[in-house]
């Protein structure tokens, strides 16, 4: 964390400045940093992780339970064979977790926009040898192209200020990721407050039917880069998904409410297709 004397001076340089400023600090962190190999049960399952900073130990440096929105997935399209695009992958851990649902006849598609992110995955994927995860390094948005990503350890699209540093990713969208790989039977969100941008360029893939999942980062970056939650929400009929939600405590989902407390903020989104399976 910064001092309370270096965030003063940071808040007296030009935003482009303190931006380099802050990248320069977290590549420091991370090449600081000693990595190691770890293992822990994630879901019920064993797993190797690759710990390549702070953050990647303060979230996987532990057992985890298995996530609620997997518990619901399994009931509706998350199967042996199933096809995933895990959009906002980090260090590809719950991938793992999704392609151990997949099985080695279905796909998992990681996408990641931080490189260093995205290199961790992919060792993460070798360390336990999951050959059914493909890794792309990219972002996801409404086009095709590039975007200004933030230079932190937690991969996040620069909102114009560049006050966290700034680089440039290649973008890409659901539905060219569709092209690419065949329409999905789940889609899992958790691009840290691009949750528009991202629903933006997946129009063909909603029409057709797939599953979602969406952490979605009300008061926490959604808003600064033009979303909300409401037009997250806009993107599901009811009359073509089943919604339910979860609070980031919470160990189950329930019925979607409008206006429910838990909207205000960061919450958990999953939106059932009402289309049949495809045979």
């Amino acid at each position: 964390m910064l001092s309370v004397t270096k965030r003063s001076l940071l808040r007296m340089v030009p935003a482009t400045v303190a931006g380099r400023l802050r990248a320069w600090r977290t590549h420091r962190v991370i090449r600081s940093y000693v990595a190691r190999v770890v293992e822990h049960n994630y879901g019920g399952s064993h797993f190797r992780v690759y710990l390549a900073d702070p953050l990647a130990q303060s979230w996987y440096d532990h057992d985890c339970p298995e996530q609620p929105e997997v518990v619901m997935l399994r009931q509706s399209r998350l199967r042996p064979g199933a096809r995933v695009f895990n959009l906002g992958a980090h260090q590809g851990v719950v991938a793992l977790m999704l392609a151990r649902e997949v099985g080695n006849s279905g796909l998992v598609v990681a996408v990641e926009p931080n490189p260093h992110n995205a290199a961790s995955a992919r060792k993460n994927c070798e360390l336990n040898h999951v050959e059914q995860i493909e890794v792309m390094q990219a972002a996801v948005a409404h086009q095709v192209g590039t975007l200004a990503l933030y230079e932190m350890l937690n991969g996040q699209l620069d909102d114009g200020t560049g006050l966290l540093g700034r680089r440039v990713v290649d973008s890409l969208t659901v539905d060219s990721l569709a092209d690419r790989f065949g329409a999905p039977d789940v889609v899992y969100i958790d691009v840290e407050g691009a949750e528009c941008l991202a629903l933006a360029g997946a129009s063909r893939v909603l029409a057709e039917g797939a599953d979602f999942v969406i952490e979605v980062h009300g008061g926490c970056g959604l808003e600064k880069l033009g979303g909300s939650v409401d037009r997250v929400l806009s993107y599901f009929p009811q009359d073509r998904f089943t919604l339910l939600e979860r609070a980031d405590e919470d160990a189950t989902f329930r019925p979607m409410t409008k206006g429910d407390p838990i909207n205000r903020g960061r919450f958990f989104l999953l939106a059932l297709s009402r289309t049949p399976p495809a045979a």
